[in-house]
């Protein structure tokens, strides 16, 4: 591959990323602003975020398959087009329920385009080569989550939180543009000696694995709403079924939509599991963390974004850093360390009181972002250069499905431990401007939020250790 197309995959990727998370640190900005002048409820204004990620947690697998059989440069298009048009209807809606119908919409074009990113960037880069691209790409992933609040903030404060939804439109119409004008070589997947290439997708797989995704994130979403157990208890029990009937077809079909050999690697389980807790432990901490800071604290969604300002910075910063601590100390050391400083950065955020200075809440957010920054670039490297280069979609997928699981199941948690925490005994009466509710829930609800940042450092311990580099002529044995 020559090098001009390495520089405009990883352009595509990297921007893509960036757009992807621009959004979603817009909508968390914005929900509070957005509730208000769409006299929604909270409940509502949680479907925003939930009815995006069961639609695209749903389809990540299906996407990156369909990527590693028809070019994922080609899906990567289609989906920054398509998520760059229902960007510009939620700018429009009239309503919150249009918002959710577009969120929904908006999540299928998220779920085209993700597995792509780390697709082609599997495609076009060599395994010992991947870290850095990746690193790039997490950086931008940073980058947008700086930017993004503080445009988005911005925009709320004098234009309203319908201008923030337009930020993204101009690059992600832009790069898909460009992108599906440049011609790709037709994907050439090898066969196994002997065997014949798939000839079909495993579309009922497919479709069991969308259900079963779709009702855990909606049972998670049931535990901390107003909608009662009864919610929970529907989603938990379509997830079960489902999932079972997901796990007999995959062993019986011709061509399941998991194949078998990316099941095979020892690492890939480990390293989802830490991208769940790491996800969990970030975005679980700041759904409380920004109703403190403008409901307790009475900051604008401005102040409120400058305040949690070093939390991407510092990710962006530790992304490329951390290329050189997993060569040397290898992932498993590297990513129990950052899940490790992930737990005190939220350990500090417990500590927020309604004198809080605004000093500590920007250590506390420093140390989660460089936690999580380090955390995403070495766990999701290990995943995707064991992948094989004909599976990188289903495994972008993989990866990608752990990144939006985690932040249902942190979100989930935290409004759960909100309503515990709160006298009025429900998630709403927490997060309705109840100042008092916040100022005795959060505490305890970021402490837990910590407990599952270091259950994430106890699943990085199956990450591989420091690989040895061994001199010519001589074999060195490394205690592991």
């Amino acid at each position: 591959m020559s090098a001009a197309h390495r520089r405009i995959t990883l352009t595509g990727s990297v921007v893509g990323a960036a757009v992807v998370a621009l959004d979603g640190t817009v909508l968390t900005v914005v929900q509070p602003t957005l509730q208000k002048d769409l006299h929604a409820s909270f409940a509502q204004v949680r479907w925003t975020s939930t009815g995006y990620l069961i639609a695209v947690a749903g389809l990540l697998v299906l996407a990156g398959r369909l990527g590693d059989r028809y070019g994922h440069r080609r899906l990567f298009a289609v989906g920054m087009l398509g998520f760059g048009a229902t960007s510009a209807g939620i700018g429009l809606a009239s309503g919150i329920g249009m918002v959710i119908v577009l969120r929904v919409a908006q999540g299928a074009f998220g779920a085209l385009l993700q597995p792509a990113t780390l697709g082609m960037l599997r495609a076009a880069f060599p395994p010992d080569r991947l870290g850095m691209p990746i690193a790039l790409r997490t950086s931008a992933i940073g980058l947008a989550a700086a930017t993004g609040p503080l445009l988005g903030g911005a925009l709320a404060v004098h234009q309203g939180w319908r201008a923030a939804f337009f930020l993204n439109v101009p690059p992600a119409l832009l790069i898909g543009l460009l992108v599906l004008a440049v011609r790709e070589p037709a994907p050439q997947v090898a066969a196994p000696a002997g065997q014949r290439p798939p000839a079909r997708l495993d579309l009922p797989g497919a479709g069991l694995l969308a259900f079963t995704v779709g009702g855990l994130v909606y049972a998670l979403a049931g535990v901390s709403g107003d909608g009662g157990a009864g919610s929970s208890a529907t989603g938990l029990a379509v997830a079960a079924v489902t999932g079972l009937l997901f796990a007999g077809r995959q062993r019986s079909a011709r061509d399941p939509l998991v194949p078998p050999g990316v099941l095979a690697s020892p690492a890939l389980v480990p390293g989802l599991g830490v991208l769940v807790a790491a996800s969990a432990a970030l975005y679980g901490s700041l759904f409380p963390g920004v109703y403190h800071l403008q409901d307790v604290l009475g900051l604008d969604p401005l102040r409120c974004a400058l305040v949690a300002l070093p939390g991407p910075v510092a990710m962006v910063l530790a992304a490329p850093l951390s290329v050189l601590p997993a060569r040397r100390y290898g992932p498993r050391r590297t990513v129990v360390g950052a899940m490790l400083l992930l737990a005190l950065g939220d350990l500090l955020l417990s500590r927020l009181g309604a004198e809080s200075g605004t000093t500590p809440i920007c250590i506390a957010f420093l140390m989660v972002g460089a936690g999580f920054g380090t955390v995403m670039v070495v766990a999701t490297d290990v995943v995707v250069r064991q992948a094989p280069e004909r599976h990188a979609g289903v495994v972008g997928g993989l990866q990608q499905t752990a990144m939006n699981i985690g932040p249902a199941l942190g979100v989930a948690a935290a409004t759960a431990l909100l309503t515990v925490g709160t006298p009025g005994a429900t998630a709403s009466a927490a997060t309705s401007g109840s100042r008092e509710a916040l100022i005795h829930a959060v505490p305890p609800t970021l402490s837990v939020l910590a407990a599952v940042a270091v259950a994430g450092a106890l699943s990085a311990r199956g990450l591989p250790g420091r690989t040895p580099v061994t001199p010519r002529g001589r074999t060195v044995r490394v205690r592991r």
